[in-house]
């Protein structure tokens, strides 16, 4: 029985040691511009001593970073030693052209798709409609990925329930469908509790899920900006989280230190649940990220002894 959300964090408490159980991948999203690039890239580096076991890039709303997208992809499989994934999304496109792109990334050598529906592009005003010729849904999805290339395939995951889900029942259906189409992995939308996910990961499993729930980490260092990416996703902000950033608009050296805190804590408390995968939402940022995985004891692979 997964005990009822606690009012406020208890204190973090790290190992001292390397842990070498512990699996890490990475998301980052494409450049707009030349210095976001640089930045990027930047990130990319510095994180590629951890060896995580996969990296992601996403990919906008009706495909809007769709070519910035395959040409990071791209080159962080060229020019790295890191095994990328590309997102790819429903949104604005017919299954030619997914299948198209998908088959491009295939001829690239990326063998792992993060396959979603993907939001509704802004003209839309929120409201979710398939392409008249093309995938309906993240299943439909899986399925044509799957019928036309042998891809590793990821699927999202929303441990405190999907925005437009008519219920918690019909969201793990889906996602159900999902695993059933293809899905290896399922990585959950990003929250600040860990009950959400030990109760989600356990009524999965009771549902026949049998592949790995990977629990997805939001390191917290702008409170205000994650407030906002949280009421468009349905992920809950709890009070404590928002008397600990009380007071440090203007103070971003606190903010971090009390971010990589937090997540730290998080993924500690899921460590001692059994969870040894973990993906982290950088966003574009390496520090915050690198800081987290180095108080989990996971550490540059030169600096191993």
């Amino acid at each position: 029985m997964i005990p009822s959300s606690p009012l406020r964090a208890p204190p973090p408490s790290f190992p001292a040691r390397q842990s070498s159980d512990l699996r890490v991948s990475f998301e980052f999203f494409p450049p707009k511009t030349e210095a976001m690039a640089q930045s990027l890239w930047q990130s990319v580096k510095r994180l590629e001593p951890l060896q995580p076991s996969f990296v992601s890039v996403t990919y906008g709303a009706g495909g809007s970073t769709r070519q910035r997208t395959h040409e990071t992809v791209a080159r962080i499989k060229r020019e790295t030693t890191l095994a990328p994934a590309a997102h790819l999304t429903c949104v604005g496109a017919s299954k030619a052209e997914i299948d198209e792109v998908a088959s491009s990334y295939w001829d690239t050598g990326i063998r792992h798709i993060v396959a979603l529906r993907g939001d509704a592009p802004p003209e839309a005003n929120g409201k979710y409609q398939s392409h008249p010729q093309g995938y309906a849904f993240a299943s439909d999805l899986i399925a044509g990925l799957k019928r036309n290339h042998d891809f590793e395939i990821s699927a999202a995951a929303y441990p405190e329930m999907h925005p437009e889900a008519p219920s918690a029942d019909a969201d793990l259906e889906n996602l159900k469908r999902k695993v059933d189409a293809g899905a290896s992995r399922a990585i959950t939308q990003f929250f600040f509790e860990p009950e959400d996910f030990l109760r989600f990961r356990d009524r999965a499993a009771a549902a026949g899920i049998k592949v790995p729930v990977v629990p997805g980490v939001l390191p917290v260092s702008n409170f205000a900006q994650v407030t906002k990416f949280a009421a468009m996703c349905g992920a809950r902000v709890p009070a404590w989280m928002a008397d600990l950033f009380d007071g440090l608009d203007d103070d971003m050296e606190t903010r971090r230190m009390i971010a990589a805190s937090v997540a730290g804590d998080l993924c500690r408390r899921l460590q001692a649940e059994g969870i040894r995968d973990f993906h982290f939402y950088t966003l574009n940022r390496a520090d915050l990220t690198f800081a987290i995985c180095h108080l989990l004891g996971i550490r540059p692979q030169t600096a191993k002894q």
